[in-house]
């Protein structure tokens, strides 16, 4: 027999006290247990059905809200609540930096036991909404319904959607009417595939039973004009596919890269895809000071343009060059850090894991007529070694932006025998940064921090550290 789950309480008038990680926030009960709870916002008091019990925290939601917190502002969006993105969209803007730029803090302090000699108040982001310039939109016959709509069963409802994923659900996309991530023209090139493509039957993608025709749709847009629109095929269809390009490109003539891509794998990633053209170029432009940056449909490319300048900026006075120095830029990705710092260095070295990228960074600096710098391809763990140093020479400063996970311990041993004057650390992550800041305490000083906002509504922050050697 069955062992019957024990019923999760459901707890009354509890007080939000902060905001957590991942976007939850905190409260506590009356036995002074944590519990995170998601869809509220500090200050509020609300009825809070427990969802999860675990030994060291609780987890719940609220099901009625008694009393509203001063930091709550109106959700722009229609889709607030369902959608999973803009988490905090109900929440003041300014209580946003607030809550983010003393999770970094508390970071750095608690994980990483550093003393932090000037703390740079955070830098908010200007544009707080459509300010990505990258979107990928996922095609579904499996439309999320309302609660509404599944209690009337006599409907008939059309199942279509192109939007985002329901949180937890792989196959449940939420159709979007309008998203403020993006400016247009994102929407309207959205929508009208969305009519144009049910108008004329093409069948949209079931990722439960992995069939269908149209499975994602990917829009980049610059700050120089350009747009890039790609769609992704789970099948070729000749007929389906030009009928739908070529309306997209009568439509929408500001399209500057119409691509598109045959899928008919297990996911949707097109990394390992080849992507074709079936109008324009492959590729756009960006442009930052007085560099410009090739982006392809694979290149990563900051997601924020207009605040990576601030970041990047932020990067660069850290590291207050004289143009005397050496500079490796680990993880350099396509090369905008190195490329951005460049003329104010005699030379800079950057090293990434993905070729494609490298050779990107590789075909930016001859465009932009960048000749001290050089580019490398390898694990950084691997590359990053004693015959690496002596073949380039060793670096008086250090850059380095990891992925979220931060730098492998042999990334950091290898620094610490390096020993450069200073480290300028770019994190997306200050959990993983604190853990590698840990482990440099001892011959490093934490001489700046400053946290700069990319993704508004938004838990993310990004945050910069200067380390000067002791």
């Amino acid at each position: 027999m069955a062992r019957k789950r024990k019923k999760l309480p459901l707890l009354e008038n509890i007080e939000i006290l902060a905001a957590g990680a991942k976007g939850k926030c905190i409260a506590r009960n009356s036995d002074e247990r944590v519990i995170l709870v998601s869809n509220v916002v500090p200050g509020d008091i609300a009825n809070i059905q427990i969802t999860k019990k675990k030994r060291a925290y609780l987890e719940g939601s609220p099901t009625e809200i008694i009393k509203y917190s001063d930091k709550r502002t109106e959700p722009k969006c229609e889709h607030f609540g369902v959608c999973g993105g803009c988490k905090w969209q109900h929440m003041d803007y300014k209580y946003q930096l607030e809550y983010k730029e003393n999770e970094v803090l508390n970071n750095l302090k608690r994980i990483g036991k550093v003393e932090i000699e000037e703390t740079l108040p955070i830098l908010p982001c200007k544009e707080i909404f459509f300010y990505r310039n990258k979107m990928e939109f996922s095609f579904s016959d499996s439309r999320w319904l309302t609660q509404e709509e599944i209690c009337e069963k006599e409907a008939n409802y059309d199942r279509n959607a192109i939007g985002f994923h329901i949180p937890g659900k792989f196959d449940k996309i939420l159709d979007l009417k309008n998203c403020y991530l993006q400016e247009e023209p994102s929407n309207s090139i959205r929508l009208e595939v969305r009519d144009f493509a049910s108008k004329h039957g093409m069948q949209f993608y079931n990722a439960r039973n992995q069939a269908g025709f149209l499975r994602t749709l990917m829009i980049r847009t610059s700050t120089t004009g350009d747009v890039m629109v790609l769609v992704q095929f789970f099948h070729e269809d000749v007929t389906n596919r030009e009928l739908l390009l070529n309306h997209l490109a009568e439509k929408f003539p500001s399209i500057s890269a119409l691509l598109y891509v045959i899928n008919s794998k297990g996911n949707d990633t097109i990394y390992d895809q080849d992507v074709i053209v079936f109008k324009g170029k492959d590729h756009i432009m960006e442009q930052m000071e007085d560099l410009t940056f090739k982006i392809n449909a694979k290149s990563f490319y900051q997601t924020n343009s207009k605040q990576a300048y601030e970041l990047y900026q932020v990067a660069r006075n850290f590291a207050d060059l004289q143009g005397d120095e050496l500079v490796y830029d680990l993880y350099t990705g396509t090369g905008t850090i190195a490329q951005f710092v460049a003329k104010k260095a005699k030379k800079v070295v950057g090293i990434e894991s993905v070729p494609e990228a490298i050779q990107a960074a590789k075909e930016n600096a001859i465009r932009n007529k960048i000749d001290n710098t050089s580019f490398f391809v390898g694990d950084m763990k691997d590359i990053f070694n004693e015959a690496f140093i002596k073949q380039n020479g060793t670096p008086d400063i250090v850059i380095t932006d990891p992925p979220r996970d931060g730098m492998h311990k042999n990334v950091v041993a290898q620094l610490l025998q390096l020993a450069p004057e200073k480290i300028v650390y770019i994190s997306c992550n200050s959990a993983t940064q604190a853990r590698d800041l840990e482990l440099m305490k001892e011959q490093y000083r934490v001489m700046k921090s400053q946290a700069v906002d990319m993704f508004p509504h938004t838990h993310h922050i990004e945050n910069v550290v200067l380390l000067v050697r002791k």
